[in-house]
């Protein structure tokens, strides 16, 4: 679907143009073409194809998704790939956009996100001395504007870690914490694979041979990388935690179980010498001593209890429960 298609000249929007009028505003000097798609269609990368002479590689990509964030040069022309990631409900939504940019042109092709990209076209158009850049701050606004919003969905798993730290350290253990550690770990992996390679693809764009497109706009990709840096490093962090968190846990089931053991082995210590006691007189013999005297059996359960009370106290003296 078609989001936008407009056309600049020196930094300032002359107008929502129509896909057919693209090929004339291209060969205008000084001016750039911005399309931006939604969840696109075979025949609509195909028309923007032939409109931008996109190359077919990454076309191909572009229409078949599911790509790791990358970046590929293509002459004078840069196809980049970036992962989205939204919070939505207690789930993360993966999507993806692709960007292609060239000289006088970009096109962007969002797919699976809620969140459009109106908000930077708009924070653009404010700017027309940085949108002289062309397209290739163009290319910067985009990539950050997704890095961006890794920020609220990395302090929302932050929150979410606290509480299950209160939660492990202030009750018993039990399996749902275990579960939730390790969906929280998951969700970290998964916002770790769509920054990670972003540390990569923004290091080409202001370090080293920069591509042409890309001139002018380096200190700004610098501060992307730096943010990409930031997200990376916090999730590091949280992932340590987490594994901190999993071996206190594993250690308070252990420590648990340990005391569990610990009190049924006192009560059968306890009961060994009862039970020795009531099966050596329970045994059929009819002569034994004091089985017809008047007190044996009161003076055997005051033995019995003597025995478990002088046990109770030696266990207790040596702290063993």
């Amino acid at each position: 679907m078609l989001i936008n298609c407009a056309a600049y000249q020196d930094g300032r929007k002359l107008g929502d143009i129509r896909k057919e009028e693209i090929r004339d505003y291209l060969s205008r000097p000084g001016s750039f073409v911005w399309v931006a798609l939604k969840d696109s269609t075979p025949e609509e990368l195909a028309e923007m194809q032939q409109a931008f002479g996109l190359h077919e590689l990454a076309v191909e990509d572009a229409s078949h998704g599911h790509q790791r964030p990358k970046l590929e040069e293509y002459g004078d022309s840069l196809f980049v790939v970036v992962q989205t990631v939204e919070a939505i409900g207690d789930e993360l939504n993966v999507g993806e956009l692709s960007i292609f940019a060239g000289r006088n042109y970009l096109l962007s092709v969002r797919n699976r996100t809620e969140q459009g990209f109106t908000n930077v076209r708009q924070r653009t158009e404010r700017e027309p001395h940085l949108l002289k850049l062309g397209s290739g701050f163009v290319l910067y606004a985009l990539i950050d504007t997704v890095v961006d919003r890794y920020f609220p969905v990395l302090d929302g798993l932050e929150d979410e870690l606290e509480r299950l730290e209160e939660r492990i350290f202030a009750g018993t253990p039990s399996r749902e914490n275990i579960e939730s550690l390790y969906a929280l770990k998951q969700k970290l992996t998964t916002l770790k694979h769509a920054a990670g390679p972003l540390q990569e693809t923004t290091g080409k764009l202001y370090g080293g041979r920069v591509p042409e497109i890309c001139a002018g706009t380096q200190d700004y990709f610098r501060d992307v990388y730096e943010h990409i840096i930031q997200v990376i490093e916090t999730m590091e962090t949280n992932r340590d935690v987490i594994a901190g968190l999993v071996d206190v846990y594993l250690s308070s089931v252990s420590n648990r179980m340990n005391e569990i053991m610990k009190v049924l082995t006192v009560i059968t210590t306890l009961f060994i010498p009862l039970t020795f006691i009531t099966g050596l007189y329970g045994m059929n013999f009819a002569y034994m001593p004091g089985l017809n005297a008047r007190w044996g059996y009161p003076v055997v359960l005051v033995l019995m209890f003597g025995v478990f009370s002088g046990m109770l106290v030696y266990f207790r003296n040596r702290k063993w429960f």
